[in-house]
């Protein structure tokens, strides 16, 4: 879904702060794999951030669900007493 690592790569133009690019050079950066990098992990961010918006009111009703009832097959559980809250009961 957000695996971008073998995808092909496509020639593309970018306007740049001249300063910025020139500094990028001095330092030996590779232009394209840094952007790409930094392109892929805000893509990924923004992705997960949206992601989280759209299901916000789910994961709501499922926490509430949770603090309310704990968690499911809780019983049946081998270790400890937990509350299905992080608790453990004594």
């Amino acid at each position: 879904m957000l695996n971008f690592e073998n995808s092909p790569k496509k020639a593309t133009n970018l306007s740049l702060n001249i300063g910025l690019l020139e500094a990028a050079r001095q330092l030996g950066l590779n232009l394209s794999q840094t952007v790409n990098t930094l392109l892929a992990d805000e893509v990924k961010r923004r992705y997960w951030a949206k992601w989280n918006e759209d299901n916000r009111d789910a994961i709501s009703a499922y926490n509430d669900r949770i603090a309310k009832h704990g968690l499911p097959l809780t019983q049946y559980r081998s270790w400890g007493q937990s509350l299905g809250d992080g608790r453990t009961e004594r």
